[in-house]
């Protein structure tokens, strides 16, 4: 029977973060040092050391986005459980919110009418109240491609979010929004092929929050 490892419930983290350095250093394999926070995280939620090679930055991203969080940023998910798992209280704390517009009835009445996804009518209601308002946007998008696309489409309206964390999960046209979002000029934080999802999109914005 495997032995348990006996870690005070405050440790399990930090533990579990050096076991994934060891791991990798046992493969002759390093995290690049200023993208380490992220990319700690994405493994650790997923268990996945696949993230290393997978996750794509642009440019400056980390920069621009701890400038946009510590400017009032707010966060918008395509889903409740990506909302759920962003620290609120830490984005509160530079005066940001996280929203999340699948289950808003005007979404789902838009969806209907144009005969799309709530996800990509969920764009368009952030889209639209943040300019009226000011704000400016992180997009964590770990479930919808369409949601990717709906964004690209803005973004081509002359709509720039000040990061989109590209990390959806899947098989229809999840690759491909992906790519068109890396290919549209904003920053981004992107995995690259099917693998994502919502726990990822949430460890990405931690990761930058807790970074602070």
């Amino acid at each position: 029977m495997t032995e348990l490892e006996h870690v005070l419930p405050a440790d399990i983290e930090k533990t579990s973060f050096s076991i994934i350095e060891r791991e990798l250093r046992e493969l002759g394999r390093e995290i690049p040092e200023d993208k380490k926070h992220v990319i700690l995280r994405a493994i650790h939620t997923t268990a996945d050391f696949e993230y290393l090679d997978t996750l794509t930055f642009s440019e400056n991203v980390l920069e621009k986005a701890s400038a946009a969080i510590r400017s009032g940023a707010h966060i918008v998910t395509d889903t409740t459980m990506a909302m759920s798992g962003i620290n609120k209280r830490r984005l509160a704390s530079f005066g940001g919110q996280v929203h999340c517009y699948v289950a808003d009835p005007e979404v789902a009445q838009m969806a209907r009418e144009l005969g799309t996804t709530r996800s990509a009518a969920a764009v368009d209601k952030a889209v639209r109240q943040a300019e009226e308002k000011g704000v400016p946007l992180i997009f964590a998008v770990g479930n919808a491609p369409t949601a990717l696309i709906a964004l690209e489409e803005k973004i081509h309206q002359g709509y720039m979010p000040e990061l989109v964390i590209a990390v959806p999960v899947g098989f229809v046209n999840v690759v491909a929004a992906k790519e068109r979002i890396m290919a549209a000029g904003v920053p981004y934080i992107c995995n690259r092929g099917r693998k994502g999802g919502s726990n990822v999109a949430a460890a990405i914005c931690n990761a930058i929050l807790y970074n602070l």
